[in-house]
């Protein structure tokens, strides 16, 4: 797979990522298997094998057994972990912890961060996180706080680079303005279901600041590929039926899946958007992968843009 540079990084990331959030094959700790170990770690192995180099997680991720999957998979696959870069994200916080009766809630402290990024070190049994993301956007979130803490993580050698997750674009360039490091991502959902990045800012401001977007349910959770499973609550209202015939269509056209083109499509907007395959298929894990052998034009780009927006252009 062609690779990309992750803002100014030196990380040089894989065209697609590969989203370990299925790989536990449960929110609930208590539900994991043997049986979904094994399912969760030939995921991985499978997108590995298919060229994907960057995998990205989250300590929210099954409380923190998909973290643990991946850092068994590392352990067990030979020079994996020096081909590889170790994403995973913070600051997500269930309600009941660290005490009963403390509210859902998102924790930019510096104590929280440094905390749970320790704690993911630990369940992905590394030494150093490649790259380290706030998850949701903390309303109380103090830049100068933050960029103590990344200052600390970076300083121990427990993180080499930060990025962020769901930002709104003015907060992104609060938290920069602190940081004496730069903030290399913003992974943020982007699809033909999810387009408002194209027009609130989010990717004017990759573009202008060299950060780059990683796009996360680039296919809306099934929506736009094999069919969904789980939705979020936000994706129930999305209208796919508005662009999949023409979706459908340049599949056909070009002799690929819609999948492909999906992904394609994501790939073609000069941001470099880095989509996060979430499939624990191995069978889509590998066809997903084929986005990055095809090259959408102009006119089939807006073709979808027009059928994905269902009016025409201003």
């Amino acid at each position: 797979m062609k690779t990309v540079q992750l803002g100014v990084s030196t990380l040089q990331s894989s065209r697609l990522s590969y989203g370990c959030w299925r790989v536990a094959g449960t929110w609930e700790p208590s539900e994991v298997t043997p049986q979904s170990i094994a399912a969760g770690k030939k995921a991985i192995i499978a997108a590995y094998e298919s060229g994907y180099t960057v995998f990205d997680n989250a300590d929210i991720y099954c409380r923190g057994e998909a973290e643990r999957i991946f850092g068994a998979v590392l352990k067990e696959v030979s020079g994996m972990r020096e081909r590889v870069i170790v994403a995973t994200k913070g600051g997500i916080r269930p309600a009941g912890t660290p005490e009963q009766g403390a509210p859902q809630r998102w924790d930019f402290s510096a104590e929280h961060l440094v905390s749970a990024c320790e704690q993911s070190l630990k369940r992905l049994g590394i030494q150093t996180i490649d790259l380290y993301m706030l998850h949701r956007p903390d309303y109380l979130a103090a830049p100068d706080e933050i960029a103590s803490a990344f200052t600390h993580l970076q300083a121990a050698g427990k993180v080499r680079y930060f990025g962020v997750s769901n930002f709104r674009p003015t907060l992104l360039t609060a938290l920069q303005v602190s940081c004496p490091m730069p903030l290399v991502v913003h992974q943020v959902e982007i699809s033909l279901a999810k387009l408002d990045p194209f027009a609130d800012g989010t990717l004017d401001q990759c573009l202008i600041e060299k950060v780059t977007p990683m796009a996360w349910s680039p296919l809306a959770s099934g929506l736009i590929g094999a069919g969904a499973t789980r939705l979020l609550s936000t994706q129930k209202l999305y209208q796919p039926e508005k662009f999949l015939p023409v979706l459908d269509a340049v599949a056909k056209e070009r002799g690929v899946s819609r999948t492909v083109i999906a992904l394609s499509w994501l790939l073609k907007h000069p941001s470099k958007i880095v989509p996060i395959v979430g499939s624990a298929n191995p069978e889509r894990i590998r066809e997903a992968a084929k986005a990055d052998e095809l090259e959408l034009t102009r006119e089939e780009w807006y073709r979808l843009l027009l059928a994905a927006r269902g009016e025409p252009l201003p």
